[in-house]
């Protein structure tokens, strides 16, 4: 079922966790210093939001496992690449109908267009396309729900400062593109695992009402507080005395009172 809006989301995450996977890539330069006319991808890295395992494909356990060197892998990039695509597409043929939870994965520079570009360019002619309304954008969603502000730009590490600091294997855009570039394929993997898993922490405190922000404001706080425990005591003690008056209109009906 689509989801559109911001309380949809949270709300279907909480309900059914077994529908939804986090996924993050990273890739080559976005920018026009790569060898080819788009980035390479270098590793994919999809978390299960029920069981908070992760699968991931990575340039350098693919390398290791088609006995290709270090020193190897970029004079036999397509053949690697190729694999950890085709691997990560396998993995995704049965599960479409899920709900694919990302970071701005919107488009042919970064997103699933790009990495079914990839695939096509390497070879690959069965992609099993993830439909666009099954495409949560975890960025917006918090947009939605807090507001624009929610976070300094670049809104990522700075959401991760507000909740409990960068995550040691963290690399920024640029770092990345370094990363690539030193040949640093484990470094680049880590970074996209503790990303992945930065998107869980971040949907589970926002279900919790316990996610740090920069946003300010009534709307914000009336939504931390109905999602507080002392909120859900209130209601509950409510729904009691409402059916404790129900019961006591009941009696003076039956008795004639």
């Amino acid at each position: 079922m689509p989801i559109f809006s911001s309380g949809e989301f949270f709300r279907a995450i909480k309900r059914k966790p077994q529908n939804f996977y986090l996924i993050h890539y990273s890739c080559q330069s976005l920018y026009d210093d790569n060898d080819g006319l788009s980035p390479r991808i270098t590793s994919i890295a999809i978390n299960h939001y029920a069981t908070q395992q992760v699968v991931s494909f990575s340039t350098h356990a693919i390398a290791e496992e088609l006995k290709i060197d270090r020193e190897g892998v970029e004079k036999n990039f397509d053949q690697i690449e190729a694999e950890l695509l085709a691997r990560f597409y396998k993995f995704v043929r049965d599960r479409r109908a899920a709900c694919w939870v990302h970071w701005n994965m919107r488009n042919l520079t970064y997103g699933f267009e790009h990495l079914e570009h990839r695939y096509r360019t390497l070879g690959g002619s069965d992609a099993p396309v993830i439909p666009v309304e099954q495409r949560i954008n975890l960025y917006d969603k918090l947009g939605e729900r807090y507001g624009e502000d929610y976070a300094a730009d670049p809104k990522m590490p700075s959401l991760m400062r507000l909740n409990g600091g960068l995550h040691r294997y963290f690399l920024t855009g640029a770092e990345e593109v370094e990363a690539f570039k030193n040949k640093e394929y484990i470094k680049l993997h880590n970074s996209t695992l503790c990303k992945v898993g930065f998107f869980h922490r971040v949907i589970d405190l926002t279900l919790q009402g316990k996610l740090n922000t920069s946003a300010q404001g009534w709307g914000v706080r009336l939504d931390r507080l109905f999602e507080s425990r002392t909120a859900k005591l209130i209601a509950l003690v409510g729904t009691g005395v409402t059916i404790g008056v129900g019961v006591y209109q009941m009696y003076l009906w039956i008795t004639g009172q």
